[in-house]
């Protein structure tokens, strides 16, 4: 019989059908694998959605958008050449209801459709309707917006300057998601509604979109080349149908992508646990290995058999992880449906399940191959000792195959990422904390054994079983030491990200927000504001709307895709111009123009934009505002305090490089509290273009979306915890030959049970202490950096909820350890040792 032909025959019949000594492997392979196909098919699913419906979201096959100004009649001519052409404006307004003694104001999105609105898919009300855009007298609104003015169908409300009547509740607007973030519900009128209003004035803050419907045939990309040759300083933002949705396909990217890689920290924890479980398999295994041995097996031969056995189990396991994680999507979807863009159908995804199959797979190999390697090694003399040991085995000869295989998975996870240097990073530091950890066990292994001896026979029996021969420590620290940093990272994240948007940003941010206050009215602005509340604090800066065209030499339209971090040259940026440094700014490079300054236009631009472009002093910077570029010269760099909430601009000009361009203001208002709603009545009746809104009701999404992003981490790293669970019952399981043996040595001796059983929890409280410090410092350490550098937050973790999480989790994982020592006390003197 052939070599592989005899070790298949070998294999199968030792190996269970209930896979005994092999279930932590098949546990941990499950484990891994499945959070990899359950992510990755997710994240997949997502995106396919969102690609298939792009026409759909988006409101066209090719949409052209413009801030404070609407096509021109060239322009609109151009566009109808194009397609079929529907016409919408957007912008941030106010609804009020209630009664001239009571109103209720509700900061909205107001959005204003023209006849053909929509060209694809269909407006929807609550009532079963397909609806176009309501008469100039309706309005649509959205149920959040009817709850808060307590209006339905057919009750009336004020926009602007104009009353308008609720003809129906919005159950559907096809292209929500495309229009991006929101700060209130919205609103939808017709166009000549929008006229009625007044809000749209010259210098006001809204955004005109032209959706086109092409004919079948007709590519998007040549219709916007088409568009941007006639019209190449227009400015004009472009989106064609398959990036209908670009900031939620990036957001779901980059979270996905974030959440494949602690899902790969995962596997590669798990995999620890696989060397354990195979390690602790053969360790059960010598005396057959022996035996094979003195029948004439080849340690080739002893590979090969047992190398069939694992893999059995491995493809098992990888199997099953597959299917686990096919079958975690639809709850997936169903858990997170409100916090999901779009809902996808349910599909299997082959090509992330590939990738969840060959990660497993190759993690497999790397942490298996060192035992089954050393298997070979098996003395068969030992059967006549009546104890069978391994014969050591150089590193050499076990490293090279397994660091072959966790190359070749690195690698894969590279390949498949789309920003590899931040994947390369972030498995570096798992690499960098697992060496750690590696580390601190073999110190604290050597610390051990150099201890003097207590005269404490439990204290010394512990510190004993720290470096004894067999002594599972490095193993157990890893394990432990996994599962305390994991613990310490997530609270310290959470509780710091929690009290900065809790108790630091509402302190520095103002209470109100005012958009389109005209320049002449300014001074009125600031007495009615007075009037109501005499302690207010009004800032007014200048605010426009432009779009960044080009930056030294390059042009941003000749950019094959924008550098990493550049997000100023996606669309649109607000603009404004000051003769002084703005407050929230510092000046760290350059010199700031003087307040009577006429000479060539310059601008101030934000430091960290300058790195990313490679911006320099006296760069030339070209910006679109209104339809026209302009260009200035770059004279000074900021950095921006950007955790105030105020008015933080990018980009600030001279007052001689803009200020003749029509525009309005914008003020932030800081008032005591409970006098919000007094100044904005009071600013109703006199300023009704002016849109006001409340700050509490930005920081309530802005903690909702925040929750749910720590929500998705915190739930990844819950199966890095249970990998670290699966190392921890690995080494157990690998260490309890020679735990049975110094318990059954020790019974015999007189020792009792509970005095077994003491000495086991002190060596595991004594880890568990040394450990604890050190996951104290790693977690911490990673926690500062995500929410100092990541998030920009103030450092503010709770103290003692840290240190809570820290001891439940050091006496979760000791009542685990001893758990699992716990079938070291049931065994036989006389069985264990005529076996051992």
């Amino acid at each position: 019989m052939s070599g592989w032909s005899l070790a298949w025959r070998l294999a199968r019949r030792e190996l269970d059908g209930r896979f005994r000594g092999l279930r932590l492997l098949l546990a941990c392979l499950i484990l891994g694998v499945g959070a990899l196909a359950a992510i990755g098919s997710l994240t997949d699913a997502i995106g396919r959605e969102l690609a298939s419906r792009g026409a759909v979201i988006l409101g066209g096959d090719v949409e052209f958008g413009a801030s404070q100004r609407s096509a021109t009649l060239a322009e609109r001519a151009a566009l109808a050449r194009l397609g079929t052409v529907s016409a919408t404006v957007r912008m941030q307004s106010s609804a009020i209801g209630g009664t001239a003694a009571q109103p209720i104001v509700v900061p909205i999105e107001l959005k204003g459709v023209d006849a053909t609105y929509p060209l694809y898919g269909q407006l929807r009300l609550a009532d079963g309707r397909s609806a176009r855009a309501p008469d100039p007298d309706g309005v649509f609104i959205v149920p959040a917006l009817a709850d808060r003015l307590g209006v339905r169908p057919g009750g009336t409300l004020r926009l602007g300057g104009a009353r308008f009547t609720v003809r129906g509740i919005i159950a559907d607007e096809p292209d929500r998601l495309g229009e991006g973030f929101t700060l209130g519900p919205v609103a939808i009128v017709s166009m000549a509604g929008i006229d009625r209003t007044g809000l749209v004035q010259p210098g006001s803050l809204y955004e005109s979109k032209y959706r086109v419907r092409l004919s079948p045939r007709a590519s998007p990309d040549t219709a916007v080349n088409r568009f941007r040759t006639a019209f190449p300083t227009a400015g004009w933002e472009t989106r064609t149908r398959d990036r209908a949705a670009p900031g939620a396909a990036r957001l779901v990217d980059r979270m996905g992508e974030f959440l494949l890689l602690i899902g790969l920290s995962a596997l590669v924890i798990a995999g620890i646990g696989v060397g354990g479980g195979v390690s602790s398999y053969l360790a059960a295994r010598r005396r057959s290995i022996a035996m094979l041995k003195v029948m004439g097996a080849t340690a080739d031969l002893i590979r090969r058999v047992y190398l069939l056995q694992v893999g059995v189990v491995a493809g098992v396991g990888i199997a099953a992880g597959l299917a686990v994680g096919i079958a975690a999507v639809p709850l997936l979807l169903w858990l997170a449906s409100d916090a999901l863009p779009v809902a996808p159908g349910f599909a299997i995804e082959p090509v992330p399940l590939a990738l969840a199959a060959a990660h497993g797979l190759l993690i497999a190999l790397a942490f298996a191959l060192p035992p089954l390697i050393a298997a070979g090694h098996i003395p068969a003399a030992g059967l006549l000792r009546g104890t069978v040991q391994a014969v050591p085995v150089s590193r050499w000869r076990l490293l090279p195959p397994s660091l072959a295989a966790l190359a070749l998975s690195v690698a894969l996870a590279l390949g498949s990422s789309t920003r590899p240097a931040l994947a390369a990073g972030f498995l570096a530091a798992v690499a960098g904390v697992l060496a750690l950890l590696t580390g601190f066990g073999w110190l604290v292994r050597r610390l051990a054994a150099a201890l003097p001896r207590p005269r404490r026979p439990l204290l010394r029996l512990a510190i004993a079983g720290l470096h004894r021969p067999g002594a599972q420590t490095v193993a157990l620290v890893v394990a432990l030491g996994l599962g305390l940093t994991l613990f310490v990272l997530l609270a310290a994240i959470r509780t710091a990200i929690d009290a900065n948007i809790q108790r630091t940003v509402p302190a520095r941010a103002p209470a109100l927000f005012a958009l389109d206050v005209p320049p002449p009215r300014e001074a009125e602005f600031r007495r009615t504001v007075a009037a109501v509340a005499p302690a207010a604090r009004i800032a007014t800066v200048p605010a426009m709307r432009g779009t960044i065209t080009g930056y030294a030499t390059i042009r941003v339209a000749d950019l094959k895709s924008i550098p990493e971090g550049a997000w100023a040259l996606r669309g649109e940026r607000g603009l404004t111009y000051s003769a002084t440094v703005p407050e929230g700014s510092e000046v760290v490079a350059g010199r700031w123009w003087p307040r009577d300054y006429r000479g060539p236009p310059l601008v101030s631009v934000d430091e960290r934009l300058a790195r990313v472009l490679d911006l320099k002093l006296g760069d030339p910077l070209t910006i679109s505002l209104l339809g026209v570029e302009r260009t200035a010269r770059i004279a000074s760099f900021r950095r921006i305090n950007w955790d105030t909430l105020g008015f933080n601009f990018v980009l600030v000009f001279s007052p001689n490089a803009i200020e003749d361009a029509p525009h309005n203001l914008v003020a932030t208002i800081d008032l005591p509290p409970g006098r919000e709603a007094r100044v904005v009545r009071a600013l109703l009746a006199p300023f009704p273009s002016v849109s006001v809104i409340e700050v509490r009701g930005v920081l309530a999404q802005v903690r909702g979306l925040v929750t749910q992003m720590a929500a998705a981490i915190s739930a990844a790293a819950a199966v890095a915890v249970l990998a670290g669970i699966a190392v921890l019952v690995g080494a157990i399981a690998a260490a309890r030959e020679v735990r049975t043996y110094d318990g059954v040595i020790l019974r015999t001796l007189g020792a009792t049970r509970a005095q077994v059983l003491g000495s086991q929890a002190i060596e595991f409280a004594l880890l568990a202490l040394a450990v604890s410090v050190l996951a104290l410092g790693v977690g911490l350490g990673g926690a500062w950096y995500v929410v100092t550098q990541v998030f920009s937050f103030q450092w503010l973790p709770d103290w003692t909820a840290v240190g809570l999480t820290l001891a439940v989790g050091a006496a979760i994982t000791m009542i685990l350890g001893l758990a699992g020592a716990w079938p070291v006390l049931g065994a036989r003197p006389a069985a264990a040792l005529r076996t051992v």
